[in-house]
């Protein structure tokens, strides 16, 4: 029962850390210290006494993320609040159920006392795992003038879908904002396939030299968290001539 209890406090703090965006550090205290690692997690950065309801809502999303989204269900059939829906239409996205999560988003739009930025940059990105890239592009549209879309993941996928559907030149002037030393690797690695894959190769392998030279100078935890990437990077690498 103990080590039960033990591992579900980790999911917890490694769920918390993920959502949070937490340094990379955190995640070595809370697997390497089994039990004062997650401990001191919780103690600095997640409790005080008005959080604990939250602890224990977070806790169950992670064990039962089904009965986080029967419960939201149930509090907004009793009351259809403009924070009931959003609060919603987030669990039907963390629990990647998108098409739930845009019918929801979408129904906040309604709302036009409310500021509808947080709906657009969440039917962004729903829209874009599933595919639906006319829409991406329609909701970045409302919000691409937004100080907090510039160099944002919903950034990033308006110049893919832009790429989907054709408009290449579109999409290199998104996808080049998020081309930031050290940083967004991920990111970059996919402009790099993009300029690969519209003849523009020299582009492409000076991006990829970048990356690699960069990685060279990551810290080792950092050189773990971006492994594959790297590893993809390289791989590119030798296979441009």
């Amino acid at each position: 029962m103990f080590y039960i209890l033990l591992l579900v406090l980790k999911v917890y703090c490694i769920y918390h850390a993920f959502k949070n965006n937490k340094p990379f550090y955190w995640y070595l205290i809370i697997f390497i210290i089994p039990i004062i690692g997650p401990l001191l997690y919780i103690i600095t950065q997640v409790y005080n006494r008005n959080d604990t309801q939250k602890i224990q809502e977070e806790i169950t999303t992670v064990l039962n993320p089904t009965k986080r989204i029967k419960d939201l269900e149930a509090k907004l059939k009793f009351t259809d609040t403009y924070a009931n829906r959003i609060d919603l239409a987030d669990a039907y996205y963390a629990n990647k159920d998108f098409e739930k999560a845009v019918v929801n988003y979408n129904i906040t739009l309604e709302d036009t006392v409310q500021d509808a930025l947080y709906a657009r940059q969440k039917l962004i990105l729903s829209h874009f795992q599933l595919g639906n890239y006319a829409d991406v592009i329609t909701q970045a549209e409302f919000i691409k003038d937004k100080n907090e879309f510039k160099g944002s993941k919903q950034q990033f996928c308006y110049g893919l879908a832009l790429n989907e559907l054709g408009k290449v030149n579109e999409a290199e002037a998104q996808l080049k904002q998020i081309d930031r030393p050290y940083s967004n690797y991920v990111e970059r690695l996919e402009l790099a396939k993009f300029y690969v894959q519209n003849d523009k190769t020299s582009e492409g392998k000076a991006l990829l030299n970048e990356i690699s030279i960069e990685s060279k100078s990551l810290t080792q935890p950092n050189r773990k968290l971006y492994g594959a990437t790297i590893v993809e990077v390289e791989r590119m690498l030798a296979s441009i001539k």
